[in-house]
């Protein structure tokens, strides 16, 4: 049986971090239970709101695979075929 997650909208409030966060939009995420039980503790030990630990996930994830993400492509870039005639 799978956990749900369900992550409120806050307009401002601070973080683990010391950031000041911004606005959030509220989203249902199904975790295993054992995934919902080890968050739990863990807030329970750092007293760190579980969606914190869910949206640094989310962060590691998107930076681990930003390659397949569309973006600009940065000035340090080598074009791959010459453009000389």
């Amino acid at each position: 049986m799978e956990s749900i997650v369900t992550a409120g909208s806050k307009a401002t409030s601070r973080v683990a971090t010391g950031k000041m966060s911004r606005k959030k939009i509220s989203t249902t995420v199904y975790i295993t239970p054992e995934q919902n039980e080890r968050l739990h503790l863990l807030h329970e030990r750092t007293k760190v709101p579980v969606a914190v630990y869910i949206r640094e996930g989310i962060d590691l994830v998107l930076k681990r695979y930003e390659h397949a993400l569309p973006g600009q492509m940065s000035l340090d870039a080598t074009p791959t075929k010459s453009s000389k005639k």
